[in-house]
């Protein structure tokens, strides 16, 4: 059963099974993600590191559970695909401003 996430969070999970354009599109102009110790700012930036993860390995991500912590949107996450150490827990940190994401941290 799917669970109910903020309308930016869930637009990016729906997005991340499709391209970077459309990840980007979820994204503030000037928005920050941090990702395996890499940042990238901006949507050009953004767009490419979800090209780039994308085409490195095929996955899905699984939401399961979800709380507020001092301002961020924290969402835990199964993440299964052609990687090794398959499937794997994940931290998704959002920040939202409006209705778009302003800044997202991934830790393990």
């Amino acid at each position: 059963m799917p669970i109910p996430l903020p309308g930016p969070v869930a637009a990016y999970f729906a997005a991340d099974h499709n391209d970077g354009d459309l990840v980007a599109l979820c994204f503030t102009e000037n928005a920050v993600v941090v990702d395996e110790r890499q940042t990238h700012t901006g949507r050009d930036a953004i767009r490419a590191w979800q090209a780039e993860a994308s085409a490195k390995v095929s996955y899905t991500v699984d939401p399961f559970a979800v709380s507020e912590e001092g301002g961020r949107t924290v969402v835990s996450g199964r993440v299964a695909g052609d990687f090794p150490g398959s499937p794997v827990d994940l931290r998704y940190a959002f920040v939202v401003d409006g209705d778009k994401i302003a800044r997202l941290e991934i830790t393990g």
